[in-house]
């Protein structure tokens, strides 16, 4: 039996495939702050909310599926990558869910207004930031291939540039976020003092999202080295 066929079968029954699919929940989970911020802008409160228990019920499923795979994780010693490294591998890709469950609840219990001024660059920072976040959902969906493979050939060099183009899009969502920033400390004098510092830390909560991203690629990148 070839080598990469036998890691094949002995990882069919590991979790790949509910890796992937805890992966792709906890983007749909950030994804949904798209539609949530446009109702922030509009100061719709009602659909906002509508939203934020859409984005909790998501990573409420999230949470569930990464449960399930530590429970049912194999302890043999016959899988391909280490145990520990698939355990810490989805625990950064959980915090992707997190990170905008905090979002939209820490906006929607403070019915946050965001400037006028700052819509713009705020939602373009979060679409990048969203891009670094499915840039790791389509590395991790490499994840059966490279076990096909035992890590090795075109595949691996493929998901290799993969996570450097995630990274590249991490660096983007990091000049974004001083331009914000600069744009809010130019404004803030006129806003008051509390909703300056709530305002802050969103800014810096949206650019965890793509840092949650890049550390999947990261772990990934370190999983395929060995």
């Amino acid at each position: 039996m070839a080598t990469g066929k036998f890691f094949a079968d002995l990882f069919g029954r590991s979790p790949v495939e509910p890796l992937q699919r805890h992966i792709a929940t906890a983007h749909q989970c950030a994804v949904e702050l798209t539609t949530f911020f446009q109702a922030v802008f509009h100061n719709d409160w009602e659909q906002a909310a509508q939203i934020q228990a859409k984005i909790t019920e998501l990573e409420n499923e999230a949470d569930e599926i990464q449960k399930s795979i530590r429970l049912h994780l194999p302890k043999s010693l016959f899988l391909p990558v280490p145990r520990s490294d698939l355990v810490s591998l989805l625990a950064k890709q959980d915090q992707i869910a997190n990170r905008a469950k905090d979002i939209a609840g820490l906006m929607l219990g403070r019915k946050m207004t965001i400037p006028e001024q700052l819509h713009e660059p705020v939602f373009e920072y979060l679409k990048r930031s969203l891009a670094a976040s499915e840039q790791a959902v389509n590395a991790i969906n490499e994840l059966d291939e490279l076990v096909e493979t035992a890590f090795g050939g075109r595949e691996i060099k493929l998901v290799e540039k993969m996570i450097t183009e995630l990274n590249e899009i991490e660096h983007d969502t990091d000049k974004i976020e001083i331009t914000i920033r600069a744009k809010l400390f130019s404004i803030e004098k006129d806003l008051p003092p509390v909703d300056v510092m709530f305002l802050y830390k969103i800014i810096d909560w949206i650019g965890d999202l793509a840092n949650c991203a890049q550390k999947v690629g990261s772990r990934l990148q370190l999983l395929i080295a060995r």
